[in-house]
């Protein structure tokens, strides 16, 4: 499916509760011991286009990737982002070796389409599809992510550093963070900042 495409049929949730469309697809959203399925968003998004649940590095529809990101109430009634948006995993081994441009960030990001949408303050309320949203990443903003990306392969192949000194601190809009659960993890991914989401998606109300 081409992104056009993709995103034309996508655009029709906008205002639609993706719990109504989890039950209809059976993704599970709470597992039977309690777990919440964290990317059940996502993977509603998925089944909805026919595509089959993906976790590989490249695009998970060869050319573009596809995102879910949410998006809070705040108590002056304005919308604003909940979180960073994770994008890939970074293996230390692979990014210190490879150029930007053949980076599996670049993959991911360049052409990506992101699903919005505002949750509430549990898993089990409502989660409504605010906005679609393309990602093109090129000019000033491609050189600036570039940026970013150096940033952290320098701190890699820096034999003083290395791997365990990526922080998120690093990175005007892309960093790196730890990614998984508890204080013991050390496995690390590339987030996109908020600053980066907001050049594409606009949350004034519609």
């Amino acid at each position: 499916m081409e992104r056009a495409e993709a995103v034309h049929r996508l655009k029709q949730l906008e205002g639609r509760d993706l719990h109504v469309l989890a039950q209809e697809y059976g993704v599970t959203i709470v597992s039977g011991n309690g777990t919440v399925n964290k990317g059940w968003a996502g993977h509603v998004c998925e089944r909805y286009l026919g595509l089959p649940i993906n976790s590989a590095q490249s695009p998970n529809f060869g050319s573009w990737e596809l995102k879910s990101i949410p998006l809070k109430r705040l108590q002056n009634g304005k919308l604003a982002f909940k979180e960073s948006m994770a994008i890939t995993m970074i293996d230390a081994y692979n990014v210190s070796r490879t150029s930007f441009a053949e980076s599996h960030l670049l993959a991911k990001l360049r052409k990506a389409v992101i699903v919005a949408r505002e949750v509430g303050k549990g898993f089990d309320e409502p989660t409504f599809v605010h906005t679609i949203a393309e990602i093109n990443l090129d000019g000033d903003l491609y050189r600036a992510v570039e940026s970013d990306y150096e940033t952290i392969r320098s701190c890699l192949n820096d034999p003083a550093r290395g791997f365990l000194h990526l922080t998120g601190r690093m990175g005007v809009y892309v960093q790196p963070r730890t990614k998984g659960t508890g204080h013991g993890s050390i496995s690390r991914a590339f987030y996109a900042r908020t600053c980066f989401l907001a050049k594409f998606i606009d949350l004034a109300e519609k």
